[in-house]
């Protein structure tokens, strides 16, 4: 086994990472595997270089230790680089002058997602500067069995419609840049939390273009939830790691806790 635990600097780590980390390190050890730390920093305008240094020390005070070097998105550009060649070879690849205000305007599915109506998909914008880069999404089930929620089916062209790869202002998007570094650093087991299901489809289609003939095993685990709707988030703020060793806590504390909040018997 070959996993990764993947945070996104936007913020400081809270009792949701917390949790994913006891999932992603708990699940590798009892297999013999390895973990590799990557930095999820592929968006520019919301990273800081202040909370990847307190997500590092964050980690190392809670003893979760990777295997081998970190790995940061925001070094990556060759590696994804050759993924888009790969993409555009097949002709798949399209420009979207479509912003985001035009794009929220589409009214959300079923299951709440926006998928994107092709707008842009036979206009032969080329992919440059000051475009979305996207990439044609045909219909088709991508069935795979979660390790932990079962059986899934997913049709990512009803979900999403194309994908957008890179956007407006030149950032590769998570959905483009996981899957590249997923295939790169041979991982093997992607554990995460359910509220990422809905991407697991997608993922394993843009895999399958950039040449992986088997899907990495995916384990989608519960949320710690601060409502009976809202999951805990950076961006709002939620209380952190290191709010709570400001006040005092233990990392045995806090490792007690996160199991705690989903009533999973995690080693």
């Amino acid at each position: 086994m070959v996993t990764r635990f993947a945070p996104a600097p936007t913020g400081y780590l809270h009792l949701g990472h917390v949790l994913n980390a006891l999932y992603v390190w708990g699940m590798a050890r009892e297999a013999g595997g390895v973990v590799r730390l990557r930095i999820e920093d592929h968006d520019r305008q919301r990273c800081r270089p202040e909370y990847e240094q307190a997500i590092l020390e964050d980690l190392a005070w809670l003893g979760f230790t990777a295997d081998g070097p970190l790995v940061r998105q925001s070094e990556r550009d060759p590696i994804y680089r050759a993924a888009l060649a790969r993409l555009l070879g097949q002709g798949l690849v399209y420009g979207c002058a479509c912003t985001r205000a035009e794009l929220q305007q589409v009214p959300p599915g079923p299951d709440g997602e926006r998928r994107y109506p092709g707008t842009c998909r036979e206009r032969g914008l080329t992919p440059t500067d000051g475009v979305g880069w996207r990439i044609r999404i045909e219909p088709g089930e991508e069935p795979f069995d979660d390790q932990l929620c079962g059986p899934q089916v997913q049709d990512p062209a009803a979900q999403c419609g194309d994908l957008l790869i890179r956007d407006r202002l030149g950032n590769w998007t998570y959905q483009f840049a996981v899957v590249a570094d997923d295939i790169e650093q041979g991982i093997t087991d992607v554990i995460r939390g359910v509220d990422l299901l809905p991407s697991t489809g997608r993922q394993i289609r843009l895999a399958r273009l950039l040449g992986r003939a088997s899907p990495p095993r995916f384990a989608h685990h519960p949320l710690v939830m601060k409502s009976a709707t809202e999951k805990l988030s950076k961006s709002d703020g939620d209380t952190g790691v290191r709010d709570l060793r400001a006040a005092g806590w233990s990392p045995a504390d806090v490792l007690t806790q996160a199991r705690g909040l989903v009533r999973l018997p995690l080693k």
